[in-house]
């Protein structure tokens, strides 16, 4: 099984370096760090490390993870992880197990399932995704407690659901369309940790009520679009 892990990047050179050694090479075939902007070093260092640097101007969570997807060498399931350290690359036997055996197209890493070392999710980010993960499963029927950015997927999966969204709502769009064409979507504890570095989003509590904000009108939006359309999904 040919496994890409994609790693977008804005200034992480200090996290990056524990990012990648950390990747398991037993089971990653190539790491692609998609790079927007950085100004510390972040794409020498991944480069030195042995990464494969695609740098992407343009801005956006969304476009960052689609670049590398794009520039991925044919893999049978991409991985997606964050740079600042936060998630454990250890972990991505955990992540990768419900595909690997057949029982997942998708899965998602829960901070919210073990126990968290303190303080690295803050109360309002915690609460933003336990209500958007409510949210999701009474309009779509899926069980999640969490929409974390450490997930995996199968590439055939990713590549039939046509993700548009360029923002961070590209995560929240993989599963809600993966759970309205049927795919199976499968939730998997992970650790979680303070981050290295500043958050760009949920650093504060502006940033993290704007991003909810987001995330949630996503989530009825599509729901209603759908249901215009003829398909209400699974809920």
């Amino acid at each position: 099984m040919r496994v890409s892990v994609i790693i977008p990047t804005h200034n992480e050179a200090e996290a990056i370096v524990r990012v990648l050694a950390d990747i398991p090479s037993d089971l990653v075939t190539e790491v692609i760090v998609v790079d927007s902007n950085s100004s510390d070093g972040t794409p020498d260092v991944a480069a030195n490390m042995g990464a494969c640097v695609i740098r992407e101007p343009r801005r956006g969570y969304g476009r960052a993870c689609l670049t590398g997807f794009a520039g991925a060498d044919s893999p049978d399931v991409v991985v997606f992880l964050d740079g600042d350290y936060s998630d454990r690359p250890s972990e991505l036997p955990i992540l990768l197990a419900p595909i690997v055996e057949g029982r997942a197209d998708v899965t998602i890493g829960s901070r919210l399932r073990e126990r968290r070392v303190a303080g690295a999710l803050p109360w309002h980010q915690a609460f933003g995704n336990r209500l958007a993960a409510g949210l999701i499963r009474l309009l779509y029927g899926l069980k999640l407690t969490d929409l974390g950015p450490f997930r995996a997927a199968r590439a055939e999966v990713l590549r039939s659901l046509a993700l548009e969204e360029m923002t961070y709502g590209w995560a929240v769009e993989m599963i809600l369309k993966g759970a309205l064409a049927g795919f199976r979507v499968v939730e998997v504890p992970v650790s979680y940790h303070p981050r290295i570095g500043k958050s760009k989003i949920s650093g504060t509590l502006k940033g993290t009520a704007g991003a909810a904000w987001f995330i949630l009108s996503l989530i009825v939006r599509y729901y209603f679009r759908r249901r215009r359309a003829g398909n209400p999904g699974p809920a």
